[in-house]
């Protein structure tokens, strides 16, 4: 090999090496290469939360004036055949208003807050079933008292009725509800329940005396009546009738001290 052909492959060997430095200035290292990418990239949008959402918005009660209107309520509870009766009422979508024993709500607080949370009327039965058209003004205040805030502590709520045991009442009663702000109710069917531990009774009795506007008493204590339910909610809302507490029964509006039997409503109750 001469000496040119030396030179020659020394000029060549000098000029690839001066192309590699030059393209290697031109392309970036990997790790600056995903670097660019990352920061020249548009920066992902999360997709929108969807909305929540809305229950509908609860239906205003029936004119009770006009629709055949019936208020089932319930004395001397909660019990324990209370539970199964809330599941009775549940299904057929009956609300109804339970007159409730101060001892028995501090002994079931779980089955009051269940009452009120379902959309039942809660009201005040007195603390120890008492008769309070006999009894003084001490005892009274403190019968009703006292079940007030057993109800207030279990569900929240703070009863705007009273139902007398043995529908007991007075002039001194009177003006305590009124003062305690308690409208006094009363009942138009009573199957006597407490005494005829008999479904069928039961269920014969309410389904041939019950007529627009009246009140039901029952006892929610007694299994024998929370069977009798189901037959008498059902031919009932057959025959048209539907189901409200005793305020939407009188269209909200219920006067401390006075009593409440039944609405009379004249000739447009039970038209369509």
């Amino acid at each position: 090999m001469d000496g040119l052909d030396l030179v020659r492959r020394g000029a060549a060997a000098v000029l690839a090496a001066s192309l590699a430095g030059l393209l290697s200035t031109l392309t970036p290292a990997p790790k600056q290469a995903g670097l660019v990418a990352a920061t020249s990239a548009a920066p992902e949008r999360r997709p929108a939360k969807p909305a929540r959402p809305t229950a509908p918005p609860k239906p205003p009660p029936p004119d009770c004036a006009r629709a055949k209107c019936v208020a089932l309520t319930f004395d001397d509870g909660p019990a324990e055949s209370t539970g199964e009766l809330l599941d009775i009422l549940a299904a057929r979508h009956v609300r109804a208003t339970f007159f409730l024993i101060g001892e028995n709500v501090a002994e079931h607080p779980e089955l009051v807050r269940r009452e009120a949370a379902e959309g039942h009327e809660v009201a005040d039965h007195s603390y120890t079933h008492a008769d309070l058209g006999h009894a003084s003004r001490k005892e009274i205040l403190s019968e009703l008292n006292r079940t007030q805030d057993a109800i207030r502590r279990a569900s929240g709520v703070t009863p705007v009725m009273l139902r007398p045991p043995y529908g007991s009442t007075s002039g001194r009663l009177k003006k305590i509800t009124r003062s305690l702000g308690l409208a006094q109710v009363m009942w138009t069917v009573d199957p006597l329940d407490w005494e005829h531990r008999d479904t069928r009774h039961v269920e014969k009795t309410v389904l041939k005396a019950v007529k627009p506007g009246s009140i039901v008493l029952l006892h929610d204590i007694h299994p024998t009546t929370v069977k009798a339910v189901p037959r008498i909610v059902d031919e009932l809302a057959g025959r048209g009738y539907v189901f409200v507490t005793v305020p939407e029964l009188f269209g909200g509006r219920l006067t401390p001290g006075e009593e409440y039997v039944q609405l009379n409503s004249g000739e447009p109750q039970g038209l369509p």
